[in-house]
C-alpha cells in the first residue's frame, strides 16, 4: 500500500493490492475529489509504476478507482490555488504536466500490461489515462470525455493518449466538442476492450489480467515492448523491428516449451526465460 496521503483526509491516495495470481491492482482513492490528478497523486503513481516495474512477482496490473467516478482529470482547485503565485503559476503547470507526461509514458514503458477498470466518468486526463493503459474494461455506466475546450483549456495532452487509441476524426470530435460518450461509443471507436454490466467491471477486469498473466512473463513483456517500439515506425522500419524480436522470442526457453507443449499436445510450463 502507498504511504502517501491525501491532505484532505489522511487517507492513501493510491492503494496497491498483488494478489498470488500475479495481478496487482492499483487502485486511485481520492474518490472525494473525483480521483482528480493532483501533483501529489501523479508522483505517487510514478513511484508506484517504479517499483511495479522492478518487481518480477507483478504479472499484469488493473488501473482501478474507487467511488463513482473513475477520473476527472487535472485537479483544477489545485489548478487555481496556484494562479496566486509569484510567475502565475507557469513553474507548477509546467512541473505537473511534465509530471503527468512521464506517469503516461512509464505505463506504455512498463514490462507489465496495464487493464484499466472504469467504473465511472472519466474526464480529461482521466480519459488520456485509459488511452493510455494497454487494455481497458468499461462499465455499461461508464462514460468519457475530453472537455476543456469547454473551460477554454483545450486538452491537447489527453490528446496525445487519445489520438493513439482510435481513430483521428474520432479523437477530434471528442476534442472539439467536448462531449460525452458512452461506454458502447467508446467500445465501438477503439477506446475500450470490453463493456461490463455496472458492478462487475473489476470481474470482467481481473478475469483479463488473470488470463494475461498466466502466459509466459517474459513473451508478453517482449511482445508489449516491440509493439509500442514498432508502431510508429514506417512499414519497412516497423517489419525489421518487428522481424528481430520474433527472432529473439524464438531463441527464447518459453517459445521452445510453448512450441514443443503444442506440437505434443500438453499445456506448457513457463520458466519467464
Amino acid at each position: 500500500m502507498s504511504a502517501a496521503k491525501d491532505m484532505a483526509d489522511g487517507a492513501p491516495m493510491l492503494l496497491r493490492e498483488d494478489g498470488a495470481d500475479g495481478v496487482c491492482v492499483l487502485t486511485l482513492n481520492r474518490p472525494a475529489a473525483r480521483n482528480s490528478l493532483s501533483l501529489q497523486m501523479l508522483e505517487t503513481m510514478e513511484n508506484a509504476l517504479a517499483a511495479i516495474g522492478e518487481d518480477g512477482r507483478v504479472r499484469c496490473v488493473v488501473l482501478a478507482a474507487a467511488g463513482p467516478v473513475y477520473c476527472a482529470g487535472h485537479d483544477l482547485k489545485e489548478i487555481t490555488a496556484h494562479r496566486a503565485d509569484a510567475d502565475g503559476g507557469r513553474g507548477f503547470y509546467d512541473r505537473a504536466m511534465e509530471t503527468c507526461a512521464r506517469v503516461m509514458q512509464a505505463i506504455v514503458a512498463l514490462p507489465q500490461p496495464v487493464v484499466a477498470a472504469v467504473q465511472g466518468v472519466a474526464t480529461a486526463a482521466g480519459c488520456q489515462l485509459v488511452a493510455t493503459c494497454d487494455l481497458a474494461v468499461a462499465s455499461d455506466h461508464a462514460r468519457f470525455a475530453t472537455p476543456g475546450v469547454d473551460i477554454g483549456l483545450f486538452c491537447s495532452t489527453p490528446a496525445v493518449a487519445l489520438a493513439r487509441a482510435v481513430p483521428r476524426k474520432a479523437a477530434m470530435e471528442m476534442l472539439l466538442t467536448g462531449e460525452m460518450i458512452d461506454a458502447t461509443e467508446a467500445q465501438r471507436i477503439g477506446l475500450v476492450n470490453r463493456v461490463a454490466p455496472a458492478g462487475q467491471v473489476m470481474e470482467v477486469a481481473l478475469g483479463l489480467a488473470r488470463g494475461i498473466a498466466a502466459r509466459s512473463a517474459l513473451t508478453v513483456r517482449m511482445g508489449k515492448r516491440a509493439f509500442y517500439r514498432q508502431v510508429d515506425l514506417p512499414l519497412a522500419e516497423a517489419y525489421r523491428e518487428a522481424a528481430c524480436v520474433m527472432t529473439d522470442n524464438l531463441m527464447a526457453r518459453d517459445a521452445a516449451e510453448g512450441i514443443g507443449a503444442f506440437v505434443g499436445k500438453r499445456k506448457p510450463v513457463w520458466e519467464d526465460r
